[in-house]
């Protein structure tokens, strides 16, 4: 299974988050912010990060500074907003996922990142 890390600021939810995928044999770490979150990924780079977008230190800028460190990073965006989560893809989210979502999204989404096939994370747009 894969080491996955959350970062996202509702604790009940990122915990209930890391039950579930640790449920399933995946390796979990969590983290309350995108400071915090950037800090444990350079500390201990984890297999895919699960990234909440609105949060202190926010999603997006966490993505584009681990980005810039690490090309080949693979995130999973998360948001209650559709519009946040297209900028998401375009700072290089590898694929997004709409608040609430189900069991079964999220370990698509987790299967479709993790693929040996997965295409790699798209470049950060310029303007």
């Amino acid at each position: 299974m894969a080491r996955i890390l959350i970062i996202d600021d509702n604790a009940a939810f990122r915990d209930l988050l890391g039950e579930m995928l640790a449920s399933t044999g995946h390796v979990v770490e969590t983290a309350p912010d995108g400071f915090e979150g950037t800090q444990l990924y350079r500390a201990s780079p984890s297999d895919l990060i699960l990234m909440d977008m609105m949060m202190p230190h926010s999603g997006l800028s966490a993505i584009r500074v681990l980005r810039s460190e690490f090309p080949k990073l693979k995130v999973i965006a998360m948001s209650g907003g559709s519009r946040l989560l297209a900028y998401a893809k375009d700072v290089g989210a590898v694929t997004t996922l709409m608040k609430p979502f189900t069991p079964g999204q999220l370990a698509e989404a987790i299967a479709a990142a993790l693929a040996p096939d997965a295409p790699p994370p798209p470049r950060e747009a310029r303007s």
